[in-house]
Order: structure tokens, then sequence, then C-alpha cells
């Protein structure tokens, strides 16, 4: 005689979860709440998994133009700055120290005039701390050599203004004491050497880069700059670089000032976060009405095996084992929806690249604009620990809905389940 398969809850509990003639409305409701569950995992896995994406290719964006850690003065001007850029390079994880001067000027070309951020650099030393040197589309910013009284530009300012590599715009600059005395405002004619486009609005339309020297001639400002750009190995140990620094060298310079990218940009990395978990919650719920639905199919079922879990009473299980046989049943309709939810969500996660170019050219559209986004195409990036919570959220969600109808089944008494039959 052969043994019956244990444990014994477990052998009834995938009979009853098989379909049978009589039992197919209710192995349809299962197939559907198991197709609940699928779709709302694949659709959690894929959507965090694009939102991450989204955060580092942004983060990459943004932190490849920002300065990692950022050193200067209380009142924005650094004097006799050579020393202290010496000594900048000997910080643990400091990569790359560039001087710089930032200061908002006009550029007129004809009847055409645009505010931009003019960035006083020295090329060199600039190309190892901001990747605008990395996407030039036109010309060669190492061209911004001194007494060149050369300039680069971004690609929409340039198409704005109608500019093309070799055209002069002028420099206008107002001076210091123009408000107090009657001297004209800074005039200095530029020539377009370099264009950059980085995809960033705000990048490509209202900032200029021209050589450090040129600058400090222009503006009248002698041997002086607003700070340094440093950027480090790590972006995540910009802060506690800043730290040092102004821990080790504030004695040294009681005006130092001393910041790094995640004050400059904190709140709108905590807005995206604060998107992602609103996001998740929100088809979270998905998965929820899904795995709820199990609640009514298990009743069903219960309802209909009432004259087995009598017969099954009466044969000696105790109401703890005729429980786990329907939480059986409600978990193996979790575990394989969640099984298909998480495999498809990641083929489709990592196959996203290819995805959306093609529903682009499908439906003629471009779901991602660079003005808006900083960045142009969708990326994905699975993140095993959100793949882990979200499984693990699916099969507790499934378990607490089988909870109900499971401890019903342990309630019937075979007397009344069996009066009638």
């Amino acid at each position: 005689m052969s043994k019956v398969f244990q444990p014994l809850e477990l052998f009834i509990g995938l009979r009853y979860t098989r379909a049978r003639r009589q039992g197919r409305f209710i192995s349809f409701i299962s197939l559907a709440s198991m197709a609940g569950i699928a779709i709302g995992v694949l659709v959690l896995v894929t959507v965090l998994s694009v939102m991450s994406g989204f955060e580092s290719a942004f983060r990459d964006r943004i932190l490849g133009m920002l300065a990692h850690v950022t050193v200067s003065q209380a009142n924005a001007i650094v004097e006799n700055w050579e020393p202290l850029q010496k000594e900048l390079p000997n910080f643990t994880y400091v990569k790359a120290v560039s001087p710089f001067i930032e200061k908002p000027v006009m550029l007129n070309k004809d009847d055409e005039a645009r505010g931009v951020s003019l960035e006083a650099v020295i090329p060199e030393l600039e190309g190892q701390v901001s990747d605008a040197f990395k996407h030039v589309v036109a010309g060669d910013m190492n061209a911004l050599k001194a007494g060149s009284f050369a300039i680069g530009i971004g690609q929409t300012l340039a198409d704005e203004m109608k500019l093309k590599i070799g055209d002069s715009v002028t420099l206008l600059s107002p001076s210091e004491d123009m408000l107090e005395a009657t001297e004209l405002p800074v005039l200095q004619r530029f020539t377009v050497k370099a264009i950059f486009r980085v995809d960033m609005q705000v990048y490509d339309s209202s900032f200029a880069y021209a050589n450090l020297n040129d600058v400090q001639e222009t503006l009248k400002l002698g041997n002086s700059i607003t700070g340094f750009r440093v950027r480090v190995t790590d972006p995540s140990r910009a802060p506690a670089v800043a730290k040092d620094i102004f821990k080790r060298l504030s004695p040294q310079y009681p005006q130092l000032w001393v910041s790094d990218w995640t004050h400059q940009q904190n709140n709108f990395f905590k807005a995206i976060q604060i998107q992602k978990t609103v996001m998740f919650i929100i088809l979270l719920l998905i998965i929820a009405v899904a795995a709820f639905n199990l609640v009514s199919t298990l009743v069903m079922v219960v309802s209909e095996k009432e004259a087995d879990i009598a017969i099954l009473r009466t044969l000696g299980l105790s109401p703890r084992r005729i429980m786990g046989i329907f939480m059986v049943q409600g978990t193996l309709i979790g575990v394989i929806g969640t099984a298909i939810g998480v495999v498809s969500g990641l083929l489709i996660a990592s196959n996203i690249h290819i995805i959306v170019p093609w529903l682009e050219r499908l439906f003629d559209t471009n779901f991602i604009n660079p003005k808006t986004y900083y960045v142009s195409e969708l990326q994905s990036q699975i993140n095993a620990g959100d793949v882990i919570v979200i499984a693990f959220s699916a099969l507790l969600m499934a378990i607490i809905a089988t909870l109900y109808p499971a401890w019903r089944a342990s309630r019937v008494q075979p007397a009344e389940a069996l009066r009638y039959e």
C-alpha cells in the first residue's frame, strides 16, 4: 500500500488547487487572482526599476556638471588663492581641483541679447571636474587660452543667438561702481571657440565658459577668484570630504566656506525619493486588490468543500490542520503569481532600452523630453532590495488574505455539514 504524500495539509491543499469539472468557476477566480498578483508585481518591479534608473542617470548627469565640493570664502571672493589650491589635492578622496569665477553677464550679438552665467576657468583643470568639456559638439574647449578672449557656449544658447564657431559676441557686465558713479558697464568682445551640449536646458541655454585670466582682466578682478570646484573619487563621500576640508583649513582661513552637492540638490533628490515611495504604495494597492480576491475564492472553496472538511474532522484532523489545508491553497496562488510577476518584471526592466524606443517609433512620440527631465532616454536599474521587498509584500498579503477563509474552514462543525448529505 502506497503512502500518502506528507505533510497531509500540503497534499490535500494541492489537490484542491487543481481544477475539477464542477469547480471550474472557482478555478477561474483563482487564476484571475493569480494573474492580478502577477500583473501587480510586474508593474511594480518595472516602475521602480525605471525610477531607480532615472534617478541614477539624473544624479550622474547633475554630478557631471556640479562640483562635488565647492570651496570659497564668506564673501565669495578668494584672493591669493594659489596656496589653497596646493593644499586641497592633499585631502583623501580628492581627485581634481579647479579654480573658477562665476559671474552673471549679458552676451550680445546684433539685436540678440541673453543673460548667462559666465564660468571663468582654467580649461585643463576644469575638464577634470566638469562634464561640459566632454560634450563638445563643435570647436574645442581647450581653445579657451589666456589672451585669446575665446568663449564656449551651450547648444541651445548658440541656436537662440544664431551663433557658430568663429562668431563674435560682446560680453556686457555692469561695473561695481556703476551705481555710485557715472562709470559705463564693462564691454569686451569674445570669439565663440566651442559649443557644448549636455542635454540639460539650464546649462545648454544659460552657461558660458571663458579663460580665467581673460575674465579677471575684463572685469578688473585682479588675482581674485570665486572659489574652487573639487571632484572626489566617490560622490557619496563628498559630505565627509567637505567636513574634513573645513575642519582642517578653517583655522588658517577664518572666512572659509565649504559646501557639497548634497546641500545644493538635496531637496530635489528628496523629492524623487518621495515620488518613488508614493508610487510604491499606490502600485502595492494593485497587488492588495488581487491578493484579497483570494478571500472570496477561498470562501467559495470552503463552502463547496464543507462535506469534505466534515469527513476529515471525523477522521481525526484537528482544526489547525484543516486551517493549514486552505492556507496552502491560497499561499500557492500567491507564490505562483509573485514568481510570474517577478520574472516578467525583471525581463521587461532589463530590456527597457529596447522596448521604449520601439514604442516611441510605433506611436510616433517621445516619452522623455530632455529639456524637462535632463535625460534623453529611459533607463532602468534593477535594485535587488526593491525586488525582494516587492516579492515579500505580495506573498505576505496573499498569506494574510487566506487567514479568514482558512479560519472559517476550521470552524466547520461535522454534524451540521453532514446533516443533509
